[in-house]
């Protein structure tokens, strides 16, 4: 994307007057960066932190996962196209209607769940799937250009934190709907209807809040200063520029990292989550699973940020105690996984209340999958923020980050649809996170210069 630069000075943006300067005694503004960006991680907090939640039950709530593992497959085989292409919808919907009609296919795919509580068919649930990886595209389209255009040069970090720590918080809560709403069906396989209605009340909430968000020319900064406007690309040129990258030899150290990043999540939410435990528990751990992603963010953004002077020294450091911290969390999961199978699975599902000491082991095992994830992520986001300056090629960066990403989810799915044995399972994702520590190691060696200078500010990053 391309970023036309409309910040000035005070005196050159108020031209002699005051009507763009914020009153100083009003310190909460909608126009100021910080009220957008808290804005843009409450509409995510209600839309994909609620989807998260939904996926985080095993199977969509539903006694069978097939129907969530096709819906899921649609979703981001969608969302591989959509991820790159949505930054030219951005350019002629603007940042309400893009994000509004990102967020309403949120409230249309809890909704066919709702539908197939009561029909078990599934073409509804994939329709709905595919429609949400097109919207997602969409949503996402709009949060990267607020979090890359909103926030001031010297403060992004805080910013992004901010965002994240409140998007995640949507799964927290989400996990306590079907805990409570579900609290005294101990036996009960499936979700009740509540749980649906709750999750797209949340979701439809996200579509009304998008409607304010502003675009950057109305955006004022404490110091008087607009904000740059952020202008994507046609899609054609995008979607060239992104398929250029995988003859870039940065991208392709970052492919395994990128595929693995997501490939996990249907062994965690179906296979760990979903055999393990009942319906009400599994609500109670996701509260944790979410809690835990706040909680490996913010640990692992002190590292890669304050750990050593030299940036290249906090790649080494952060790749290293992600890789240590994974190893031990993936070997408690062959140890767990070693219980059960699908051929031999647990007589009765674990109880949060009623199971006692045997419940405490897998539930903290599927916390720290929680806690992993975050730190995994984050800290391949980190190297990707690394790796450039000017936000065009970062938003490309990320778009083709985004699009393997959401390729080997697709595929993750349909392996879990297909009854692959669970120890398979577990072996291939154990396996792709270490395959992608030694060559996160490379890209850093050789292409994470130890500093730069902020563009806007020139202070040493």
């Amino acid at each position: 994307m391309n970023v036309r630069d409309e910040e000035k000075t005070p005196a050159e943006t108020h031209g002699g007057g005051e009507e763009n300067k914020p009153p100083e005694n009003k310190r909460w503004r909608l126009n100021s960066p910080l009220a957008q960006v808290s804005l843009m991680g409450f509409v995510c907090f209600c839309c994909p932190g609620m989807f998260n939640a939904l996926s985080g039950m095993g199977g969509g709530g539903q006694v069978d996962p097939t129907a969530a593992n096709n819906a899921n497959t649609a979703v981001y085989t969608a969302f591989t196209v959509f991820g790159v292409l949505g930054g030219g919808f951005y350019n002629v919907l603007g940042p309400r209607l893009t994000l509004a009609a990102g967020c309403s296919t949120y409230v249309l795919y809890a909704g066919s769940f709702l539908y197939y509580n009561h029909h078990h068919h599934q073409a509804f649930a994939i329709v709905a799937g595919a429609l949400l990886g097109c919207g997602a595209g969409l949503l996402w389209a709009g949060e990267g250009a607020v979090m890359t255009s909103y926030p001031p040069p010297h403060r992004k970090g805080t910013y992004i934190a901010l965002f994240w720590s409140i998007f995640n918080l949507g799964g927290v809560i989400g996990g306590l709907i079907p805990f409570i709403l579900n609290y005294n069906r101990s036996s009960a396989a499936s979700v009740n209807d509540s749980t649906y209605i709750a999750f797209m009340c949340f979701m439809f909430a996200g579509v009304l809040l998008s409607f304010g968000i502003l675009p950057a020319t109305s955006v004022i900064r404490n110091d008087g200063s607009k904000c740059s406007a952020v202008k994507y690309s046609r899609p054609s040129i995008e979607a060239a520029a992104v398929l250029r990258l995988f003859l870039d030899r940065k991208m392709l150290l970052i492919v395994p990292a990128a595929w693995a990043s997501n490939f996990f999540y249907s062994y965690q939410f179906n296979n760990v989550n979903g055999l393990l435990f009942n319906l009400r528990t599994r609500g109670f751990n996701n509260v944790f699973y979410w809690g835990a992603q706040m909680v490996g963010s913010i640990a692992i953004g002190y590292v890669m940020d304050f750990s050593f002077k030299s940036r290249r020294a906090r790649g080494f450091a952060g790749i290293s105690v992600v890789a240590v911290v994974g190893t031990a969390i993936w070997g408690g999961g062959l140890a767990n996984q070693h219980g059960y199978s699908l051929d031999n699975l647990p007589e009765k599902k674990l109880d949060f209340k009623d199971s006692g000491v045997e419940f405490a082991g897998p539930f903290v095992l599927y916390m720290s999958y929680g806690l992993l994830d975050a730190m995994y992520q984050s800290m391949v986001y980190w190297l990707i923020g690394a790796l450039a300056d000017d936000s065009q090629t970062l938003s490309r960066y990320s778009g083709f980050y985004k699009g393997v990403q959401s390729a080997g989810a697709a595929v993750a799915w349909q392996v879990d649809t297909r009854k692959v044995p669970l120890m398979s399972q577990l072996i291939v994702n154990w396996s792709l996170t270490s395959v992608s520590y030694p060559l996160l190691v490379l890209l850093v060696y050789l292409y994470v210069k130890d500093q730069d200078y902020d563009d806007d500010s020139g202070d040493k990053v």
